[in-house]
C-alpha cells in the first residue's frame, strides 16, 4: 500500500495593487459607460431619435401656430428651449443609471475595490453630459437642415454651448439626489417625469412668456430653465431682448444663468452626497 505525501502549500501570490487618482478612476467609470453604451446602441434613441422628433414636431406642428415670438422666425426661436429642455433631461439619465447600479449591486462591488467612492459619482456624472451633449449636437444638425442659424458670433456660441454644460451640471446633482433616494428605476422613471416635465413647460422653451396670466409669468420667469433659454436665444442670436415687462432674471439671462447653476449646485449637491453615502454605507 502506498501512501501520498501531501505537497507543501504554496503561498498566495496577489497582484500588485497600483493606486491610481482619482481622475483615473473617474476616467474608467466614464469609459464603463461608454462601453455599455457600444454594446446596447439603442441607448442613444433619447438622444438621437427623440431629438429629431421633437424639433421637427414642434417646428412644424407648433410653428404653424405661434407666429408672434417678439422677432425672428419660430423655428430660431424653438431651438435654444429644446437644447434647454434636453441638458435638463441629463439629470434623468444619471437618475436611472445610479439606481440601476444601487439595485443591482454594481456599487458595492466597487466598494470592494481600491477606488474611492467619489470616481463612481464623477464618473456617472462626466458621462451623462457626453450622453446629453451628443443629443445637443443632433439637434443642432437638425435645426441647421430647417433653417436655424447662429447669428452672433464664434465666441456668444461656444459661450452659449458652455452654458448648456454647466447647467447640465447643476441638473445632474439632481439626478444623483433623486437616485440614490429612491430604491427602482420605476420609482425614478414616475419622480423625474412627474418634476421635470412640468419645469421644463412652465418656462419660455416653447412659447413667449407674454401672453401668459400675469401670476404664472412671473413663476415662468424666475425658472431657471428660462434663463438659460433667453441666454441662448441672445448669445445666438435667435430673438430679441426681454420686454422691459420681463422678470430680473431675464434682463440679464447669462449672469442668471451662472447664479442658478452654481445655487443649484450648492444647494443640491449636499443632499445628494448624503443620500448616496447612506445608501452606499457599511
Amino acid at each position: 500500500m502506498t501512501t501520498t505525501q501531501a505537497r507543501p502549500s504554496e503561498p498566495l501570490i496577489r497582484p500588485e495593487i497600483h493606486q491610481t487618482s482619482v481622475a483615473r478612476q473617474s476616467w474608467i467609470m466614464v469609459q464603463r459607460s461608454m462601453i455599455h453604451t457600444k454594446r446596447m446602441p439603442e441607448m442613444l434613441s433619447d438622444v438621437t431619435v427623440q431629438p429629431i422628433m421633437f424639433v421637427l414636431l414642434f417646428a412644424y406642428v407648433f410653428g404653424a401656430s405661434i407666429t408672434n415670438t417678439g422677432g425672428g422666425s419660430y423655428r430660431e426661436f424653438l431651438l435654444p428651449g429644446i437644447m434647454g429642455q434636453t441638458i435638463v433631461f441629463s439629470a434623468f439619465v444619471v437618475a436611472t443609471g445610479i439606481t440601476a447600479d444601487l439595485d443591482k449591486g454594481i456599487v458595492d462591488r466597487f466598494r470592494s475595490l481600491p477606488i474611492s467612492r467619489s470616481s463612481v459619482l464623477i464618473g456617472r456624472s462626466v458621462a451623462s453630459l457626453m450622453h446629453s451633449s451628443i443629443g445637443i449636437a443632433v439637434m443642432a444638425v437638425t435645426g441647421l437642415l430647417i433653417g436655424w442659424r447662429i447669428r452672433d458670433g464664434f465666441a456668444h456660441a461656444i459661450l452659449a454651448f458652455a452654458l448648456i454644460l454647466l447647467f447640465g451640471f447643476a441638473m445632474i446633482w439632481f439626478g444623483i439626489l433623486v437616485g440614490s433616494s429612491l430604491k427602482s428605476v420605476e420609482a425614478v422613471n414616475g419622480v423625474m417625469f412627474t418634476v421635470l416635465f412640468p419645469i421644463t413647460f412652465l418656462a419660455n422653451t416653447f412659447a413667449p412668456t407674454g401672453p401668459m396670466p400675469a401670476w404664472l409669468r412671473a413663476m415662468a420667469e424666475w425658472n431657471p430653465i428660462s434663463s438659460l433659454v433667453q441666454a441662448l436665444r441672445e448669445l445666438w442670436g435667435n430673438g430679441p431682448q426681454a420686454a422691459p415687462s420681463a422678470q430680473l432674471p431675464l434682463h440679464h439671462p447669462v449672469l442668471a444663468t451662472v447664479l442658478w447653476s452654481v445655487g443649484l449646485t450648492l444647494v443640491i449637491a449636499p443632499f445628494a452626497l448624503r443620500a448616496f453615502a447612506k445608501r452606499t454605507q457599511d
